[in-house]
């Protein structure tokens, strides 16, 4: 799974528990997006996150 190149998120892992309290495996995936960015003058392409794009952590190329 792609992790954010600028914060590091990634996939969270847990439990879905259903009504009847069975429990099975569950996995959130973060909402990234694999971008050109500006890096050292050049453009290189990594996986960033939606939140670091909205923040301007990063500059698109």
């Amino acid at each position: 799974m792609a992790k954010c190149a600028i914060c590091g998120k990634g996939a969270h892992f847990g439990n879905n528990v259903s009504h009847s309290h069975r429990r099975s495996n569950k996995m959130w995936k973060s909402n990234v997006k694999s971008v050109k960015i500006k890096v050292n003058g050049g453009a290189k392409k990594t996986y960033v996150c939606t939140s670091c794009l909205k923040s301007g952590a990063v500059e698109r190329a």
